[in-house]
């Protein structure tokens, strides 16, 4: 891979400010992650960017904070120098108050605000070693979509000039990931993960009910993941950019459809109509 960006890149584009110039936006990523892993980049490292259109941008930080919190998993996506590598992994969002509630205009808070992600991988998994320490790694977290058909758009009747698509709600957060192998670190992360899944249980498992021995060789075959969250990208796509008819007449099919996707975005959706109809 390193030898590819070489090839691909000219010598004054072995830089990120550079790099832009020399390749396309998707080989851009690859070229600034290789030549990064291998010590032969200056100056700062970003990513591309979530395609975001106006319409579908989700500013609201505590909506966003309940949705991560709602979702209890995300993929782990980080690059071993050759490809990128995803684990799905339960996590929890550590977050200082004022970004739970929103510290400014919308929720918004300062990057400085927004935490940290946690959760772990097995050791056998190989994902915690190919990452380079205090690399950037990049979570996403996955909610309710589903498709959309042109025949529920009122559109469709006055001039036919509609076509299919997708809605879905998602939300990717990005930062330096550091793993540990403490087992006092370990243990409070399984502590605070099983407590949260377990406390509404009427007979709720706990961590000290297993034999200690055993917990301390379950902790030694885990490996435990941090995510310092630098930056939010939250994208809500929910028909925001079709008219009002064409919105309602979305929710009636999707209520006609089965599975809990169309449901959840059914709901979603109908709840944007009330406020916008407030």
């Amino acid at each position: 891979m390193l030898a590819w960006a070489r090839r691909y890149l000219s010598p004054s584009a072995r830089s990120v400010e550079n790099i832009g110039t020399s390749a396309g936006a998707g080989n851009r990523i690859i070229a600034e992650a290789a030549i990064r892993a291998n010590g032969q980049v200056t100056g700062p490292f970003t990513l591309e960017g979530m395609y975001m259109p106006r319409h579908f941008s989700w500013t609201d930080l505590a909506q966003v904070g309940s949705f991560v919190d709602a979702a209890q998993s995300a993929h782990l996506v980080t690059f071993d120098g050759t490809r990128p590598v995803a684990t799905l992994l339960p996590v929890i969002w550590d977050r200082p108050e004022p970004a739970r509630n929103g510290s400014g205009p919308e929720g918004e808070a300062d990057p400085a605000s927004y935490g940290r992600l946690l959760g772990h991988v097995a050791i056998a998994n190989s994902q915690w070693k190919t990452a380079a320490p205090g690399a950037e790694a990049l979570a996403i977290v996955s909610g309710p979509e589903a498709y959309i058909s042109p025949s529920w758009y009122e559109a469709k009747s006055r001039h036919g000039r509609v076509v299919p698509t997708w809605n879905y709600e998602i939300v990717h957060l990005t930062g330096p990931v550091t793993f540990h192998q403490d087992s006092e670190w370990l243990r409070a992360l399984v502590t605070r993960l099983t407590r949260r899944h377990e406390g509404g249980r009427e007979h709720p498992w706990a961590v000290t009910d297993a034999p200690p021995d055993y917990i301390d060789g379950q902790l030694r075959a885990i490996v435990g993941v941090e995510l310092a969250i630098t930056s939010i990208e939250a994208k809500q796509k929910l028909s925001q950019n079709r008219s009002e008819l064409d919105r309602e007449g979305v929710v009636a099919g999707l209520r006609d459809e089965p599975g809990g996707g169309n449901a959840a975005i059914a709901d979603l959706m109908a709840g944007q109509l009330t406020v916008g109809d407030a």
